[in-house]
């Protein structure tokens, strides 16, 4: 087949990006924010497929440990029927805090990417040496958004005490 003196370029684009998924675990973390939990969300993909979404329901369940990523970890493991998930990566709109990084650990995820840093109680205040050896973390993703859904609820539950 003739090129004309051009030269043919195959590309493949894929719409799933990290900004994309994180777009997803957003949307969990609104169904928090208007269930007056605080608003974290997660999602679990497994080759370019969400296996689990999940956000916070610490307060529905009554139940401290019920956080986005323990229900994700718990749905992603039942839908593969395996307890690993190193083909996984979690997506969480808020770094995840020392129980759900050890959690993270025990299922040997193999991606971790969030969207705005918790300088309080996040994992990375104890050292990275929590997470799995495997396991690779990208930080920053969609962090603006993640942290304003954070905020507004924080200023919500200010302007209800007042």
């Amino acid at each position: 087949m003739p090129t004309f003196g051009f030269q043919i370029i195959k590309m493949e684009i894929s719409v799933f990006s990290d900004e994309y998924f994180m777009r997803e675990a957003l949307k969990e973390a609104r169904m928090a924010l208007d269930s007056d939990e605080v608003p974290v969300g997660a999602v679990i993909v497994c080759n370019d497929i969400i296996i689990a979404r999940a956000h916070n329901l610490s307060e529905r369940l009554t139940d401290a440990t019920a956080h986005a990523e323990m229900q994700a970890f718990t749905a992603a493991s039942d839908h593969l029927g395996s307890k690993f998930l190193d083909e996984c990566t979690l997506y969480v709109t808020v770094e995840p805090c020392l129980m759900c990084a050890g959690a993270a650990f025990w299922t040997r995820i193999g991606r971790i990417v969030y969207g705005t840093a918790d300088p309080k109680r996040g994992y990375s205040l104890c050292g990275t040496t929590v997470l799995h050896p495997a396991t690779t973390v990208t930080k920053g993703i969609l962090e603006e958004e993640c942290a304003r859904i954070m905020t507004t609820w924080f200023e919500q539950k200010r302007d209800r005490v007042v």
